[in-house]
């Protein structure tokens, strides 16, 4: 209504519409929402899978006056999204060939004994990445991986041709019943190298647990701090954090060695690339 170029000053226009001057010149002051995010921020990380709607319940019972549509609006401003199942990985064709569990009898005792390998899913700003990785049962060294935009056979065979080319052949390789380990692909080389195979019963993601409990390493100690989900630049981020697992965090399983200290390679191997087995 007040117009700043009028032949009528402020002043005389504000008189003519009866409003006071410090109406105009008033300037709203934006709200610092600085602690409320500290707020949505710190209830996130004790609870990753909480959605805006029960993160907003939680602020209410603490008293905060607040609406779920703010909560949601921050959440986004910070890029904090409730984790909940991605998509199956784990899903054998009719047809294909499934092998018991041999890992249920046996104890692994020593490198190299058995290979494990599992397929997980990676968000991103731009839908899904699936990271497949083989690993040594014993030492729980990442032996090889690799990361693709789909639920690819290829990029799993690749992987396993990685380990079994530049590490010594294990007695047995187990994995889930996905249609990925059913292929004849992945069987037949398995077969060709003289490797027993192993599978995990339908659903029970249990009996791979030491690649399970590599994943949630990798995401909720790595990937949540790093806060990348451009996939330009994950398949960087994954080798960096392979050089980590492997060559410098300390397991308590292993009693506080590392992977790379368990199997005794030099700290430059990463997959050992540099010597292949004879």
């Amino acid at each position: 209504m007040i117009k700043k170029n009028h032949k009528l000053s402020v002043e005389d226009q504000c008189k003519a519409l009866n409003v006071h001057r410090s109406v105009y010149y008033y300037k709203p002051h934006k709200k610092d929402d600085s602690e409320l995010k500290e707020k949505i921020m710190g209830i996130y990380k004790k609870y990753p899978i909480y959605g805006y709607r029960r993160i907003g319940a939680c602020l209410k019972r603490e008293g905060q006056n607040i609406n779920n549509k703010k909560v949601l609006r921050i959440m986004k401003e910070t890029g904090l999204k409730a984790i909940f199942p991605g998509p199956v990985t784990t899903r054998a064709r009719k047809g294909d060939r499934i092998y018991p569990n041999l890992l249920k009898d046996i104890k692994i005792i020593r490198p190299y004994q058995a290979y494990q390998t599992d397929i997980t899913y990676i968000r991103t700003f731009y839908g899904f990445m699936y990271l497949v990785a083989l690993i040594d049962s014993f030492s729980r060294y990442i032996l090889s991986w690799r990361l693709s935009n789909s639920l690819s056979t290829e990029s799993c065979l690749e992987a396993l041709t990685d380990a079994l080319t530049f590490f010594p052949l294990p007695d047995i390789t187990h994995s889930d019943q996905g249609c990925q380990y059913t292929s004849h692909a992945w069987i037949d080389l398995l077969i060709l190298h003289k490797v027993k195979i192993s599978m995990s019963g339908q659903g029970n993601s249990n009996e791979n647990g030491k690649v399970e409990r590599l994943w949630r390493t990798l995401k909720y100690e790595y990937l949540y701090l790093m806060g990348s989900k451009d996939p330009s630049n994950l398949k960087k981020i994954i080798a960096e954090f392979v050089r980590w697992y492997n060559h410098e965090r300390p397991h308590q399983a292993l009693d506080y060695k590392t992977p790379a200290e368990i199997l005794n390679l030099d700290k430059d191997g990463f997959f050992n690339f540099t010597k292949k087995r004879e």
